[in-house]
């Protein structure tokens, strides 16, 4: 009888503990049903923001591998941090609806919203123990389109213009005007999608997935993997563009459109992957070049 009586008080104690979150994580989920519909039918449905989804499964699923030390963390409520960061969060969300078309701002506000949720119901220990999944989900909020454009426009100058002085030295006929890039008798201009913008986005959060998942414990060799993200996408950027021109001087400019196109953009994600894990590769080849000699000295 006792020990059932346990188990019944062990029950209702466990059920006590979930029902807070689990109406808090609900509440959330009922706010930001109309973010998440927006995102569904707008930034989600493009090359630049595609990924977001997966970054949200991402931070899920570290959450989940951490499931075992976020049981033996404290409980320490924040109420006043807490309430803080979580009325900054409802705030900017109801500017946002209040303006409209602000989906940047709109998604952004959970980041408090979360944050603030946490402090009030676990406090500070459980919300350092969920630091990278929640800074993880920055890669989810959309770009602004300011902040795109003023990237993009440059991007493209300097891809045209490195492909253009390449195949100008390489012999080919070939000249450039801002964007546009003329070889033979055809012209031919590197659209945004070519500027290499959406394969940083994305490069970009897979390797700071990649870095925390595997390399947290090598800060130095995290450090450079992270710093070698832009310089990879843009070397893989040019590739593809480099490409595309040979193609068009030789295949005419039909042969580089549509699906050839789309290939090479998924293409340029792929050699932009192989490239950062090569990277890796070489820096790891590196580090034990470098010990070695250390260890040697050592043992002498």
């Amino acid at each position: 009888m006792t020990d059932i009586h346990i188990r019944k008080s062990f029950g209702s104690g466990l059920s006590a503990s979930l029902l807070g979150p689990l109406l808090v994580g609900v509440a959330i989920l009922g706010a930001y049903a109309p973010t998440i519909r927006g995102l569904i039918n707008g930034p989600w449905q493009t090359e630049q923001e595609g990924h977001g989804p997966l970054i949200i499964a991402a931070a899920l699923w570290l959450i989940w591998q951490s499931r075992d030390r976020l049981k033996r963390v404290d409980i320490a409520p924040a109420p006043i941090a807490g309430w803080a960061a979580l009325l900054l969060g409802l705030t900017l969300l109801y500017l946002s609806r209040l303006q409209q078309g602000l989906l940047t701002v709109e998604m952004a506000s959970i980041l408090p919203v979360i944050v603030g949720s946490i402090l009030i119901s676990a406090g500070w220990p459980m919300l350092r123990s969920l630091a990278f999944p929640l800074g993880f989900l920055i890669f989810a909020v959309p770009m602004p389109d300011w902040l795109v454009d003023s990237m993009t426009v440059p991007l493209k100058v300097f891809i045209s213009d490195t492909v253009t002085r390449v195949l100008y030295a390489a012999g080919f006929p070939v000249a450039q005007n801002g964007v546009m890039i003329m070889i033979g008798s055809y012209q031919l201009l590197v659209k945004d999608a070519c500027s290499g913008m959406n394969s940083i986005f994305a490069l970009s959060a897979i390797g700071v997935f990649y870095v925390y998942a595997f390399r947290r414990t090598e800060k130095l060799r995290s450090l450079l993997l992270l710093i070698a993200i832009v310089p990879i996408t843009i070397l893989a950027n040019f590739i593809r563009v480099f490409a595309l021109v040979l193609m068009a001087y030789y295949g005419g400019p039909d042969l580089i459109e549509g699906v050839v196109h789309d290939l090479t953009g998924i293409s340029l994600f792929v050699v932009a992957i192989v490239l950062l894990f090569s990277f890796d590769g070489i820096l790891g080849i590196l580090g034990k070049l470098i010990t070695r000699p250390r260890n040697a000295t050592a043992a002498a």
